[in-house]
């Protein structure tokens, strides 16, 4: 089988030698397309391809259309709404998420944030400490029971939301269980977000949830920019001097943001989360084993559009 790996953020290069090397030696072909200008690159790239390994890249219906032989794509990353998935159970196609395998590295950048806001970005001014605050965490999947755990390291208290879990669940996790989103954000000085953006989510972070935040609370973004309310999230800095934003997925009114807010928001340059070199060589020889085990026994464990 033809695997075309279509990366126009590439992997690291030890990353890209063993997604060969398992690849390869199941006796598989392996296609190398990194830093395409334009997705027309990827839709003619692909038109051969039996498996598709992808980052960020977007696999719309054009693209599926294109890819006469497909049979399946894996995300190396957790979320998935770069893939058009009603397109591609249309087509027939397979398509896979690496869940677990950027985690820490995701948890590792939301803890940080807290500290670098806590710190009012590492300037001069006087800033405060973690220690003794709450942190709301809502989903508590992967990402935030590892945000937990780092934060109670750090000795803060940690409540938590999940409506897939019950308390006992949440409870063995390491949080204390909430219920409500007016209950999570009224009682947490830091709400960590690690939603995914669905029709359910999306502006679903808004004015009314976040004023509800105490005195000087923190709202931290590692999940996806469409879940929070943008206008509203203006409209809560303007009429709550005390609150800050802090996200590795700017907002599209960034600039405005800033520009009123100055050090009470912060946005990293690009994604951050996974950009860590075990996190991208982990969930580049995941998605590889499981691209593997697919074509050879049908496993389809990690499957997002069943």
């Amino acid at each position: 089988m033809k695997v075309l790996l279509a990366t126009q953020k590439p992997f690291a290069a030890a990353a890209v030698n063993g997604i060969r090397e398992i690849l390869v030696g199941a006796g598989h072909e392996v296609a190398l397309l990194e830093k395409y200008a334009d997705q027309s690159d990827l839709v003619k790239a692909v038109s051969d391809a039996d498996a598709l390994i992808i980052r960020s890249d977007k696999v719309t219906a054009e693209v599926l259309d294109a890819a006469k032989k497909l049979k399946i794509v894996v995300r190396a990353g957790a979320g998935y709404d770069n893939v058009d998935l009603a397109a591609a159970t249309a087509h027939g196609v397979v398509v896979m998420n690496t869940p677990g395998q950027n985690s820490n590295a995701v948890a590792e950048l939301a803890v940080a944030m807290m500290i670098f806001m806590a710190r009012t970005q590492f300037t001069p001014a006087t800033g405060s400490e973690v220690q003794g605050k709450t942190l709301g965490i809502q989903a508590f999947g992967n990402v935030g029971r590892l945000v937990g755990a780092k934060a109670k390291a750090l000795g803060m208290k940690v409540k938590a939301l999940d409506p897939y879990l019950s308390d006992e669940q949440i409870i063995a996790g390491g949080a204390e269980p909430v219920h409500s989103l007016d209950e999570l954000y009224s009682g947490s000085d830091y709400v960590s977000l690690h939603i995914p953006a669905l029709p359910s989510t999306v502006g679903s972070i808004n004015y009314e949830l976040i004023t509800k935040m105490p005195k000087g609370a923190t709202l931290v973004n590692t999940a996806r920019k469409e879940v929070v309310d943008e206008a509203g999230l203006e409209k809560a800095l303007e009429d709550r001097p005390d609150l800050k934003y802090v996200t590795d997925v700017a907002p599209d009114n960034l600039a405005v943001l800033q520009e009123k807010f100055g050090l009470r928001v912060f946005a990293t340059p690009k994604k951050m989360g996974a950009q860590t070199a075990e996190a991208n060589v982990n969930a580049g020889l995941a998605a590889a084993r499981q691209i593997v085990d697919y074509f050879a026994n049908g496993n389809t464990r990690f499957q997002v559009n069943k």
